[in-house]
């Protein structure tokens, strides 16, 4: 009976290790997407007009909203931008929570 506790054990230990070692191996796979990014740019594109809509950047700063005029040329760059900080925080997300696993086995670096 003690002979079957000890390796139950022990295939607890191998389980967390392998968990451990894949979320570490996420972890790397996650920080090369993040260098990869490039620019990022916090706010939204929004069309502001009754008949000649126009684009504009739009961010919330401080609490109170601000407008940078875009036009048609800037527009196409600030969407690209704008995905790439929503791709950041889907990163910063997914790390978020494998770190809080790794904490949580005693596991972080």
């Amino acid at each position: 009976m003690l002979n079957s506790i000890v390796l139950l054990q022990r295939k607890d230990v191998d389980v967390k290790k392998s968990e451990i070692s894949k979320n570490q191996q996420k972890l790397l796979r996650l920080e090369k997407k993040l260098c990869a990014i490039g620019p990022v740019m916090r706010g939204s594109i929004v069309q502001i007009g009754t008949r000649n809509k126009q684009f504009y950047f739009s961010v919330n700063k401080d609490k109170k909203t601000r407008l940078i005029y875009l036009g048609k040329e800037r527009e196409p760059q600030a969407r690209k931008l704008s995905e790439n900080y929503k791709k950041l925080l889907m990163i910063v997300e997914e790390m978020t929570a494998i770190n809080m696993e790794l904490l949580k086995n005693n596991a972080a670096e």
